[in-house]
């Protein structure tokens, strides 16, 4: 009867034990073995070692591991080389690709091969990316350079354009300019149906200015006559040099009293405004004449049209040389294409006559 019952204990003790190491639920100990104190002790042993599995399975390998024993100096052994392998994986993440593990058998092997992979991989990518650096470096100094000349090449046609356009002592436009932007100007007076005038200016005494003071002070003269000129106009208005000391004016949107006082403003800042030479200030003076170009003239508005106005301007200027210069004076209100200019024996031009 002993035998059976010791038996019986044996077999519970093993079912137990069995329980701790394969169920998910931890078995209490059965009260018929309570009494069996080293029992108790392996039970409270295995259920230490299971709670420290458990938990190295959910990733604490922090845990103090306080059992003793084979089982539990290999779980000692293995959550040390989980927090090496931690530390080594976070080496890697930094950039350290010389970590190497030497223990946990196939995972070993498989990291370090990662590892040199990364290293590889990143080695390569490090050399494309220089490279790119270098092209990119490259190229951009390309578009530097290119952008570089393409401005100095647009700043070059626009020299180019404004020295074609413009005379280059003076700065007003130069006479091809003047009269292809005059006659567009009348064409387009006309269409608009408003008034414009022209007005032919001429510096006073000029080469006894330049026989007195030479002709570099001259050309300084000349600067000083176009700058307050183009003071005095407005947006609309125009100024270009027809030839030496001759400029041409035109003035949009202006009946003859209008182009009087345009042109009256610049003769008078000309007059009280002396040039600055270099043996001091002088005055100087000039002589204008200016005619009016009415929108009911029935007459095209061409190269001809345009030179006939002048004609009739450049009268009224000498008509203000002859009458003492340092003076405005206004053309007769007639249609430049019927009016011829008389000349004295000189080859002066007189008075406009009208022929129609």
């Amino acid at each position: 009867m002993a035998n059976k019952k010791s038996y019986s204990l044996a077999f519970s003790a093993v079912q137990h034990i069995q329980a701790l190491l394969n169920s998910s639920r931890i078995p209490d100990l059965p009260e018929e073995l309570a009494d069996f104190l080293e029992l108790q002790e392996l039970h409270d042993h295995l259920l230490t070692l299971r709670n420290h599995l458990t938990q190295i399975s959910k990733g604490d390998i922090l845990q103090n591991v306080q059992s003793r024993g084979f089982i539990a100096g290999l779980l000692k052994s293995h959550m040390a080389n989980l927090r090496h392998l931690t530390w080594q994986v976070e080496q890697v993440s930094k950039g350290d690709f010389s970590q190497r593990v030497e223990f946990m058998g196939e995972f070993a092997h498989a990291f370090n091969n990662m590892v040199v992979q990364l290293d590889t991989t990143l080695t390569s990518l490090r050399t494309t990316e220089e490279a790119l650096t270098r092209l990119t470096n490259s190229l951009r100094r390309e578009v530097e350079m290119r952008t570089s000349a393409v401005n100095a090449l647009k700043q070059s046609e626009a020299r180019f354009k404004y020295l074609a356009d413009h005379d280059g002592l003076t700065g007003a436009l130069n006479r091809r300019s003047f009269l292809i932007i005059a006659e567009t100007a009348l064409k387009s007076a006309r269409q608009s149906g408003t008034p414009c005038c022209l007005a032919m200016l001429d510096v006073d005494h000029f080469k006894q200015f330049n026989d007195s003071f030479g002709h570099l002070e001259g050309d300084l003269a000349l600067k000083h006559v176009v700058g307050l000129a183009q003071d005095n106009l407005r947006q609309s208005d125009c100024m270009g040099r027809y030839g030496g000391e001759e400029f041409l004016f035109f003035f949009a949107d202006a009946d003859l009293e209008q182009g009087h006082k345009a042109a009256e403003r610049i003769r008078q800042a000309i007059a009280h405004v002396p040039v600055q030479l270099e043996s001091g200030p002088e005055n100087i003076t000039a002589s204008i004449g200016v005619c009016v170009v009415l929108p009911g003239w029935k007459a095209e508005r061409d190269s001809n049209f345009l030179q006939k106005a002048i004609e009739l301007a450049d009268a009224a200027m000498y008509q203000a040389k002859q009458q003492g210069r340092n003076r405005v004076c206004l053309a007769p209100v007639q249609h430049p294409a019927f009016v011829e200019l008389d000349q004295d024996e000189s080859g002066a031009v007189q008075q406009p006559v009208v022929t129609e």
